[in-house]
């Protein structure tokens, strides 16, 4: 939930993403063991940027380029092309004033390794666990001896969805908030796509109403 994800005229912005804070909010309040938001914390030359890409590979939100695995380099994938966005000490990676962060007990930084994409708060686009985040969140929720964990934010098709998978992936139970998240692409193609993913994997999608969350609500 980062300036340049929800505020109109953000570099990235999220349609509506500003909509989903009160329902944020609402879950901030509830006695969760742990609340962690994530911030995408890019350093200004990063690959997935439309600036760090040489034509035809630097249209923003058409282009796509190949990066190899820092830790593999025979490893490569395939990314979408951003405009720079989230850049690290800008005010465009600050999180919007419309969340309550004085509720927020831990923020993991990710996205910090130039040369790697990471939608997932867990892991970059290989599923190294690197410098590329502040801190393993994984380890952190284990640690605290959390075992479900309730995910909310934009974008739905991109961060939300793969911090899911790897949430699940680590062996948590997964719950998607509906009324928390936004996609950028709310058709079959991107956000579709997402919960056809969610159902094969067992990631639960819930409302802020539904059992799972008044559960946690009831629990203080």
């Amino acid at each position: 939930m980062q300036e340049d994800f929800c505020s109109p005229g953000g570099a990235l912005a999220v349609p509506r993403g500003w909509e989903i804070a009160g329902a944020i909010n609402r879950l901030l309040s509830l006695p969760f063991t742990l609340k962690v938001a994530t911030r995408d914390w890019h350093p200004k030359d990063h690959i997935s940027f439309n600036t760090s890409n040489g034509p035809p590979n630097n249209k923003a939100f058409e282009s796509s380029t190949t990066i190899a695995n820092p830790q593999n380099a025979t490893e490569s994938t395939t990314i979408p092309v951003w405009p720079v966005h989230c850049v690290q000490g800008t005010p465009g990676a600050e999180i919007i004033s419309e969340i309550n962060t004085a509720r927020i007990d831990r923020i993991v930084d990710k996205g910090r390794d130039s040369r790697v994409e990471m939608f997932s708060a867990f892991a970059d686009a290989f599923g190294n666990k690197s410098e590329a985040a502040s801190f393993d969140l994984a380890a952190c929720l284990k640690e605290s001896g959390i075992s479900r964990v309730f995910i909310v934010g934009v974008a739905g098709d991109y961060c939300v969805r793969y911090t899911a998978i790897d949430a699940k992936k680590e062996g948590f139970d997964v719950y998607v908030v509906l009324e928390g998240v936004k996609s950028i692409d709310k058709g079959e193609q991107g956000w579709g796509a997402t919960v056809r993913q969610f159902k094969e994997e067992g990631i639960k999608l819930v409302s802020i109403v539904g059992d799972e969350v008044q559960a946690i609500d009831s629990s203080s």
